[in-house]
């Protein structure tokens, strides 16, 4: 049995960085879900809002209607799929649960008016994210002292802001981040404390698919960034890493499996 999960990435908007525009009608969002569910995903990732650097602003009601007929559409093949929420805004994330969804992957960390309340009502995980800054601004010379202190520093008072309210601990999820208001010294030095992140008693999820920390690294474009990708999953799970956010779910799983199958093997 595995002991990781891939989430996989389905942006149902005109422009995120690296699928906008793509999974924009019901059809082809559709097409993606029913490839990554023959993939073996664990979870698929609703996005109704690009959070990409520069990203605009989007209307309560547009990101609604965004993502509610596809979490339904999606609910209505694959009644036992699970599906996440990736919003900061709360009025979504109960249109969301409405509709079926059961985590709330938020690059706010709950920090929106009654978003930990929605959470809290109606019992559902969620996925506490850092960042710096807002998507509009975050990557205009991102500056920290430490930033894995930093980081877990926040984790801390948003944990804590969970729990003061109600919120179950095993509900809990981690994320730190990488390329939300980081240079790319910073991804490394998170992505290197994974172990660090997972020392504070609650899941981690790692969002790096083909995001432009390999533009930095590699002087690679989007589409030729799934090597590095899976470099940073193979890492990550060694250090404990346990839930994967990525576009290409067949090419994590088979590195998962095939790390899995090396270190079942050393300990025999």
């Amino acid at each position: 049995m595995n002991d990781f999960q891939v989430m996989g990435v389905l942006n149902v908007t005109p422009d995120s960085f690296s699928d906008g525009g793509q999974f924009d009608n019901i059809q082809s969002a559709l097409q993606q879900v029913d490839l990554m569910v023959e993939e073996q995903v664990d979870w698929i990732d609703v996005g109704g809002e690009s959070t990409r650097p520069g990203a605009d602003f989007v209307s309560v009601d547009e990101e609604i209607e965004r993502v509610i007929p596809v979490i339904k559409a999606i609910k209505e093949r694959y009644p036992t799929q699970k599906i996440s929420i990736d919003t900061s805004k709360a009025e979504v994330m109960e249109a969301a649960i409405m509709a079926g969804v059961s985590l709330i992957n938020d690059v706010n960390a709950l920090q929106a008016e009654g978003a930990i309340e929605v959470a809290v009502k109606h019992d559902v995980d969620v996925c506490l994210m850092h960042k710096q800054g807002s998507p509009q601004t975050m990557q205009n010379n991102p500056e920290y002292e430490d930033v894995v202190q930093q980081v877990l520093d926040f984790f801390d008072q948003r944990v804590e802001a969970c729990l003061s309210h109600g919120m179950s601990a095993e509900r809990i999820i981690l994320d730190p981040g990488i390329g939300f208001g980081k240079k790319l010294s910073h991804n490394l030095k998170l992505i290197s404390h994974t172990a660090t992140f997972k020392q504070m008693g609650f899941p981690v999820l790692l969002g790096v698919s083909r995001k432009s920390m390999f533009q930095d690294l590699l002087n690679r474009p989007i589409d030729q960034r799934l090597a590095g990708s899976l470099a940073v999953v193979q890492f990550a799970y060694l250090q404990g890493a346990d839930i994967f956010r990525v576009h290409d779910v067949a090419e994590t799983i088979d590195t998962l499996k095939t790390c899995q199958a090396l270190i079942g093997a050393a300990n025999e």
